[in-house]
This record gives C-alpha cells, structure tokens and sequence, in this order.
C-alpha cells in the first residue's frame, strides 16, 4: 500500500531541502500562501525561522491546522445556545438538526 505522505523538494534561502507532507497539507499551505501572495518557498523559509522544535514537515503541519483552526474561531462566535453561526456551520458541513443541535452531513 502507498503511504498518504509524500516527498517534496523546495528550495529555502537558496537551500534545497525535502518536507514529507499529506497531500492535504501541502494543498493548504499552497492555499495560505497564495492567500498572502506570497511564493510557496518564502511561506516555508517564515515557517522554519519561526520552529521552536521538531522537523520541518511537523512545523509545516502545525502552522497548516493552526491557521484553519484560527479562521474558524474567527467565525464562530460564542452564543448561549450553543450553536453555530450559519456561516460556520456551512464551512465545516454541518446543519443544524434542531435549534440546539447539530449533526454532520
């Protein structure tokens, strides 16, 4: 069986080096980089001088979930009943199944 995780080059500060990342990954940090403008290599060079510790592609995973995370707090907005905003509830593909509800589609 072929493992879901896959050896990519890039080229960082003038330096080629290798990133194992899941294809789900690497399209979303192609997608925050291009969100930013900014070159796929410029995004993993900021992602590497900013590492506390671990690998690389560990540093790449982080930053990836860390920055969908974010977005997603930014649009769910506490409420007292405890459900989501429409908005949020359609970014992650759930619908509500009552007023306090929620169930995934």
């Amino acid at each position: 069986m072929k493992s879901p995780v896959i050896k990519r080059s890039i080229v960082i500060a003038g330096h080629k080096t290798s990133v194992s990342l899941e294809d789900a990954f690497w399209k979303g940090l192609k997608e925050i980089a291009g969100s930013r403008d900014l070159m796929l290599s410029d995004l993993v060079a900021t992602i590497d001088t900013d590492r506390r510790h671990g690998n690389l592609s560990s540093a790449i995973r982080l930053f990836v979930l860390d920055h969908y995370r974010a977005q997603m707090s930014a649009m769910v907005e506490p409420r007292t009943s405890g459900t989501l905003e429409p908005a949020a509830r359609e970014t992650i593909g759930l619908r509500a199944a009552g007023s306090s509800v929620l169930r995934a589609e």
